[in-house]
C-alpha cells in the first residue's frame, strides 16, 4: 500500500509547525483502501504493523477537518500500539472541507449534511473488512475527535460488539438537532453497554462544562461503566497538535489514557 493521505485543513491554519508530531511508518504497512458502501467508494485510510493478523482493531474518527495528515499521524500512532487502525474519509460524499474558508463554512456546506446514519453505514463497513483481513473485531476500539468524539459515543451505542472507545471532546448536546442527525450522546448514555472514556476541557467554550456534568449524571444511570476525565487547563482540541489549541500536557496524558482504556477493556 503506498502512503498517501490529503494535507491539513486550510480552516485550521495557522499551522503550529514546532508542535506538529510526525510518526514514521517504518515497521507498519499503511495506505488508502476504497470501500464500496452504498453506491460511494469512501477512502480509508489503513495502517497495520508489517506482517501481522490477528490485530485488535481500531476505528479512527475525525474532526470536521476531515481526513487530513493529523488523522492519518493519529492512526499511525495506533499502529505502532500493535493496532489495525482505519480511519475513513467521512465528507467523500459532501466534499473537501481543506477547500472551504472557514468553520462555519464547513459547518453549513458538509457537516449538517452529513447523516448520522450514513456514517454508522461507514464504520459498519471498515469494521467488515477489518473482519476480513486481519483484524480481530472481538477486539473493536473506536477513538474520535471534536465532531468524531460525537459520533464516537453514537457508535458504541450503535454497534453493542465495540469492546471500548474513546471520546475526545464531542460534542454531547443539541438544540435544535439538525435534519439526519436525531440524537445525541445524552441521549444514549443511560442505555449504554460498551465502556467509553470520554476527554473533555473545562476552557472548551463550544462545549460547557455544565454539558458534560449532565453527561457523567446520565452516564451514573446506566450499566456502561463509562467515564469522563476534564482537564481543567484544557480547551477544545487540546490534542490536535497542529493547531494553536494544543495542550501539549494534556494531550500526552489523555493519549496515555487511552492507550490504558483499551487495554483494560480488551482492545489493545
Amino acid at each position: 500500500m503506498n502512503d498517501n493521505a490529503s494535507g491539513f485543513a486550510a480552516a485550521a491554519q495557522p499551522i503550529a509547525a514546532q508542535s506538529v508530531i510526525h510518526t514514521e511508518s517504518d515497521g507498519l504497512a499503511v495506505g488508502t483502501i476504497r470501500l464500496a458502501v452504498g453506491g460511494q467508494e469512501v477512502p480509508v485510510y489503513v495502517a497495520r504493523p508489517a506482517g501481522q493478523d490477528k490485530l485488535p482493531v481500531m476505528i479512527v474518527v475525525s474532526e470536521i477537518f476531515g481526513l487530513h495528515e493529523h488523522i492519518v499521524d493519529v492512526a499511525r500512532r495506533f499502529a505502532k500500539q500493535g493496532y489495525l487502525a482505519l480511519a475513513p474519509d467521512f465528507f467523500i460524499r459532501q466534499g473537501d472541507p481543506s477547500t472551504l474558508p472557514d468553520m462555519a463554512t464547513i459547518l453549513a456546506k458538509i457537516i449538517r449534511k452529513v447523516t448520522d446514519a450514513q456514517v454508522m453505514g461507514d464504520i459498519d463497513a471498515c469494521v467488515a473488512w477489518a473482519g476480513e483481513n486481519g483484524g480481530d473485531i472481538d477486539r473493536l476500539g473506536v477513538n474520535g475527535f471534536c465532531w468524531g468524539g460525537r459520533i464516537t459515543w453514537l457508535y458504541a451505542a450503535h454497534n453493542p460488539r465495540v469492546t471500548a472507545a474513546v471520546a475526545w471532546y464531542g460534542k454531547l448536546v443539541a438544540d435544535p438537532n439538525p435534519p439526519g442527525q436525531p440524537k445525541h450522546p445524552i441521549h444514549v448514555a443511560s442505555t449504554l453497554t460498551v465502556p467509553v472514556l470520554g476527554l473533555y476541557g473545562a476552557k472548551d467554550t463550544g462545549i460547557p462544562v455544565a454539558t458534560v456534568e449532565r453527561m457523567t449524571v446520565a452516564l451514573g444511570e446506566g450499566t456502561s461503566d463509562s467515564a469522563i476525565v476534564v482537564y481543567p487547563d484544557a480547551g477544545h482540541a487540546f490534542y490536535a497538535d497542529y493547531r494553536p489549541s494544543y495542550n501539549a500536557k494534556d494531550a500526552r496524558d489523555g493519549f496515555a489514557r487511552a492507550l490504558a482504556w483499551f487495554r483494560e477493556h480488551g482492545v489493545g
